[in-house]
């Protein structure tokens, strides 16, 4: 059984840093893609990172250069570095995992899903 368990939200103020992590078990995430996505208030999911089970990331338009994603191949977990925070930024961060190696964009080639955390940006 594959299990996904997010952490690391909170409140932070704009400009400021958060770091969110991925436990994964049941699947290695070296092994597989993986994908971060965040759903803001009255709004859809939306894709913000993923990596291939080779290194190679893709990111967003709107956060390319703040947020960096990365992993620890022994802790099997899976990062999330969010520098530059913008109220914009406001959302349910979800972490999502294949059961391919290529990392893509949409939410609906994803198969296994966090219970997400909570992340927010004040003005």
């Amino acid at each position: 059984q594959v299990q996904l368990v997010e952490s690391g939200g909170g409140l932070v103020q704009a400009g400021g840093s958060l770091r969110l992590s991925c436990a994964a078990s049941g699947r290695t995430v070296s092994n597989v893609a993986m994908g971060w996505f965040r759903q803001a208030p009255g709004k859809g999911r939306e894709f913000v990172a993923s990596m291939s089970a080779v290194g190679g990331t893709t990111y967003a338009a709107a956060v390319k250069g703040r947020l960096t994603m990365s992993r620890d191949n022994a802790k099997n977990i899976v990062y999330l570095q969010m520098n530059d925070l913008k109220p914009e930024d406001t959302a349910v961060y979800y972490c999502a995992a294949r059961n391919l190696r290529v990392g893509t964009t949409r939410e609906d080639t994803y198969d296994y899903w966090g219970q997400g955390t909570q992340v927010t940006v004040s003005s």
